[in-house]
Protein backbone atom coordinates (compact mmCIF):
# COMPACT_ATOMS: atom_id res chain seq x y z
CA UNK A 1 0.00 0.00 0.00
CA UNK A 2 1.35 3.15 -1.02
CA UNK A 3 0.69 6.43 1.30
CA UNK A 4 0.13 9.86 -0.31
CA UNK A 5 3.17 12.23 -0.67
CA UNK A 6 2.80 15.29 1.91
CA UNK A 7 4.45 18.30 0.07
CA UNK A 8 4.24 22.08 0.38
CA UNK A 9 4.46 24.92 -2.27
CA UNK A 10 5.26 28.38 -2.13
CA UNK A 11 3.34 30.95 -4.21
CA UNK A 12 4.51 34.24 -4.78
CA UNK A 13 3.33 36.90 -7.02
CA UNK A 14 4.77 40.42 -7.45
CA UNK A 15 3.61 43.04 -10.40
CA UNK A 16 2.39 40.27 -12.20
CA UNK A 17 4.97 37.87 -12.32
CA UNK A 18 4.57 34.54 -10.26
CA UNK A 19 8.56 33.08 -8.84
CA UNK A 20 8.70 29.72 -10.36
CA UNK A 21 11.02 26.87 -10.87
CA UNK A 22 12.13 25.41 -13.86
CA UNK A 23 12.88 21.23 -13.65
CA UNK A 24 13.11 18.06 -15.04
CA UNK A 25 9.83 15.63 -15.00
CA UNK A 26 9.89 12.49 -16.46
CA UNK A 27 12.52 13.40 -18.89
CA UNK A 28 10.45 16.88 -20.10
CA UNK A 29 11.52 20.26 -18.92
CA UNK A 30 8.68 21.78 -17.26
CA UNK A 31 7.99 25.04 -14.46
CA UNK A 32 6.49 24.56 -11.17
CA UNK A 33 5.67 26.31 -8.02
CA UNK A 34 8.36 26.26 -5.18
CA UNK A 35 7.56 22.88 -3.97
CA UNK A 36 9.00 19.82 -1.70
CA UNK A 37 8.30 16.79 0.59
CA UNK A 38 7.75 17.73 4.24
CA UNK A 39 10.70 15.83 6.29
CA UNK A 40 10.21 14.14 9.53
CA UNK A 41 9.76 16.50 12.56
CA UNK A 42 9.33 19.65 10.24
CA UNK A 43 6.23 21.59 10.21
CA UNK A 44 4.01 22.28 7.38
CA UNK A 45 5.60 26.37 7.41
CA UNK A 46 9.23 25.21 8.11
CA UNK A 47 9.25 22.85 5.03
CA UNK A 48 7.25 25.75 2.91
CA UNK A 49 10.09 28.38 3.88
CA UNK A 50 13.31 25.71 3.44
CA UNK A 51 11.97 24.60 -0.20
CA UNK A 52 11.51 28.49 -1.03
CA UNK A 53 14.90 29.10 -0.32
CA UNK A 54 16.62 25.97 -1.92
CA UNK A 55 14.56 25.95 -4.91
CA UNK A 56 14.75 29.93 -5.55
CA UNK A 57 17.29 31.36 -3.31
CA UNK A 58 14.80 33.50 -1.76
CA UNK A 59 13.89 33.51 1.70
CA UNK A 60 10.35 33.85 2.44
CA UNK A 61 7.77 35.91 4.56
CA UNK A 62 4.19 33.03 4.50
CA UNK A 63 1.44 35.42 4.47
CA UNK A 64 -1.34 33.10 4.20
CA UNK A 65 -2.86 29.13 2.76
CA UNK A 66 -3.45 29.53 -0.64
CA UNK A 67 -5.51 26.08 -1.19
CA UNK A 68 -5.22 22.21 -0.56
CA UNK A 69 -4.94 20.30 -3.33
CA UNK A 70 -4.50 16.42 -3.73
CA UNK A 71 -4.13 14.05 -6.94
CA UNK A 72 -2.40 11.37 -8.93
CA UNK A 73 0.40 12.02 -11.24
CA UNK A 74 -0.47 10.97 -14.37
CA UNK A 75 2.60 9.01 -15.63
CA UNK A 76 4.43 7.37 -11.89
CA UNK A 77 0.70 7.13 -10.18
CA UNK A 78 2.32 8.89 -7.33
CA UNK A 79 -0.82 10.28 -5.14
CA UNK A 80 0.20 13.91 -3.95
CA UNK A 81 -1.37 16.47 -0.94
CA UNK A 82 -0.01 19.34 -1.50
CA UNK A 83 -0.52 22.21 0.97
CA UNK A 84 -0.09 25.41 -0.74
CA UNK A 85 1.03 28.76 0.68
CA UNK A 86 1.27 32.54 -0.38
CA UNK A 87 3.81 34.03 0.18
CA UNK A 88 6.36 37.24 -0.11
CA UNK A 89 9.55 37.02 -1.14
CA UNK A 90 11.43 39.14 1.28
CA UNK A 91 15.27 38.85 0.41
CA UNK A 92 17.10 36.99 -2.50
CA UNK A 93 20.49 35.01 -1.11
CA UNK A 94 22.74 33.33 -3.02
CA UNK A 95 22.44 29.99 -1.97
CA UNK A 96 22.57 27.76 -4.75
CA UNK A 97 20.05 26.24 -6.27
CA UNK A 98 18.97 22.52 -5.18
CA UNK A 99 20.42 20.30 -7.80
CA UNK A 100 17.10 19.03 -9.77
CA UNK A 101 16.27 22.64 -10.21
CA UNK A 102 17.42 24.17 -13.32
CA UNK A 103 16.16 27.53 -12.77
CA UNK A 104 14.26 29.98 -10.59
CA UNK A 105 12.78 32.59 -12.67
CA UNK A 106 9.75 35.24 -11.94
CA UNK A 107 7.12 34.20 -14.87
CA UNK A 108 4.60 37.04 -16.26
CA UNK A 109 1.22 35.38 -15.00
CA UNK A 110 -0.16 36.05 -18.09
CA UNK A 111 2.45 33.80 -20.26
CA UNK A 112 1.60 30.95 -17.57
CA UNK A 113 -2.08 31.41 -17.62
CA UNK A 114 -1.87 31.23 -21.68
CA UNK A 115 0.46 28.16 -21.67
CA UNK A 116 3.18 29.75 -22.77
CA UNK A 117 5.14 27.10 -20.20
CA UNK A 118 4.52 23.97 -19.70
CA UNK A 119 3.16 22.88 -16.01
CA UNK A 120 4.39 20.21 -14.10
CA UNK A 121 1.26 19.18 -13.24
CA UNK A 122 -2.48 19.88 -12.98
CA UNK A 123 -2.07 20.81 -9.26
CA UNK A 124 0.36 23.54 -10.26
CA UNK A 125 -2.22 24.66 -12.97
CA UNK A 126 -4.57 24.62 -10.78
CA UNK A 127 -2.44 26.70 -8.00
CA UNK A 128 -2.20 29.39 -10.48
CA UNK A 129 -5.69 29.86 -11.59
CA UNK A 130 -6.64 29.97 -7.68
CA UNK A 131 -5.00 33.34 -7.40
CA UNK A 132 -8.37 35.25 -7.86
CA UNK A 133 -9.89 33.16 -5.03
CA UNK A 134 -9.53 35.45 -1.74
CA UNK A 135 -8.94 35.93 0.98
CA UNK A 136 -6.14 33.90 1.47
CA UNK A 137 -6.43 31.54 4.57
CA UNK A 138 -4.71 32.68 7.76
CA UNK A 139 -1.85 30.45 9.06
CA UNK A 140 -3.83 30.45 12.61
CA UNK A 141 -5.45 27.75 11.08
CA UNK A 142 -2.52 25.37 11.11
CA UNK A 143 -2.60 23.42 14.29
CA UNK A 144 1.21 21.29 15.01
CA UNK A 145 1.65 19.29 17.87
CA UNK A 146 5.30 17.51 17.45
CA UNK A 147 5.66 16.66 21.36
CA UNK A 148 6.79 13.14 21.68
CA UNK A 149 8.22 12.78 17.94
CA UNK A 150 11.34 12.00 17.02
CA UNK A 151 13.06 11.96 14.05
Amino acid sequence: MSYPHLVVAVVCVEDGKMLMVKEVDNNLHCWNQPAGHVEVGESLEQAAVREALEETGYRVELLGLHGIYQGVHKESGTHYVRICFRARAAEKTDQALDADILEAQWLQLDDLRANKYPLRSELARQTLEDLANEPIVPLSLINEFFSGVTQ
